[in-house]
């Protein structure tokens, strides 16, 4: 098996999954917008690349996750882009979170070139990336997965083949309406006990273990009562997400009337609250309501 495998994008999910695949015993060569975390990384066993041509060049699997649909088609089709420098039947996996519909043009791009993509975005937030613990959802070829899927495993315990190229990008915006609504409901349900007084300490155990358990309140209910607002993962991150969510829901005429007010509260937050976690949320129905959630 070939264990060298490019990687691009060493921001607060990359540079753990890069390490693991380190770990893992894969030749790693990276490239960095910000040059000084490759050169981080290098220290550490990884090739530091000048470029997403170079990283391309070298390497028959080659890793993206940045921040956005325009990001990932600098990074693959620009200049000094993976396309200058990838070699026939190479694969791009793509693990960003991006367009459905600008996945399916990347894909298209690669094919005229004889290379393939896979879209491949995760769940899991910093620690599952830190863990190697993350989900991964693959849309594209199964047999370019199945070649693919010894890297991945270093990254992720779940991964799973969803359908054709996009399908990956389209089930992890499903992902992420189930997360912000499911993180609303924590924050509301918060508010509600707050307002009524109650332990709210008390109330989070008293119910993460039945019916309405879920991740968002075992982990981000304790840290919105100590006002932890550090990332795992980013407001301005998944504002993005829920922009993408009602575009593409948008061309198909589907109403997701939840969601679109879920997607107000983040944009509220954005510009002050950009770069902190999403139970960050919970400063949106404070305003709203004039009462502060404090432990």
């Amino acid at each position: 098996m070939d264990k060298r495998v490019g990687f691009i994008g060493l921001g607060t999910m990359g540079m753990p999954m890069a390490r693991n695949l380190i770990k893992a015993g894969f030749s790693v060569t990276a490239y960095n917008r910000t040059s000084a975390k490759a050169a981080r990384l290098a220290e550490e066993g990884a090739v530091k690349a000048a470029s997403p041509a170079d990283v391309a060049a070298v390497n028959p699997i080659i890793i993206t996750i940045v921040s956005d649909t325009p990001d990932v088609e600098s990074v693959v089709l620009g200049r000094g882009g993976v396309v200058e420098g990838i070699k026939p039947d190479s694969v791009v996996v793509d693990m960003s979170t991006i367009s459905p519909e600008a996945t399916r043009n990347i894909a298209r791009l690669l094919g005229e070139r004889q290379c393939h993509m896979l879209d491949a975005p995760v769940s899991g937030g910093e620690q599952g990336a830190i863990d190697g613990t993350l989900s991964i959802m693959v849309g594209g070829d199964e047999a370019i997965l199945e070649r693919c899927r010894p890297a991945l495993q270093a990254l992720g315990k779940s991964i799973v083949h969803v359908g054709t190229s996009g399908m990956g990008q389209t089930v992890k915006l499903m992902n992420q309406i189930l997360v912000a609504g499911n993180l609303n409901a924590v924050v509301e349900a918060l508010m509600f006990g707050k307002k009524q007084g109650v332990d709210l300490e008390r109330a989070i155990d008293a119910v993460k273990g039945g019916a309405a358990g879920s991740w968002q309140l075992a982990n981000l209910a304790p840290r919105i009562l100590k006002r932890d607002f550090r990332p795992g993962f980013k407001v301005g991150l998944m504002q993005k997400d829920l922009n993408l969510i009602m575009e593409a829901a948008g061309s198909t005429r589907l109403p997701l009337p939840a969601t679109a007010l879920v997607q107000q509260m983040f944009r509220s937050l954005k510009a002050e609250s950009g770069d902190e976690g999403t139970q960050a949320l919970v400063k949106s129905l404070e305003r709203l309501s004039g009462v502060e959630i404090a432990s």
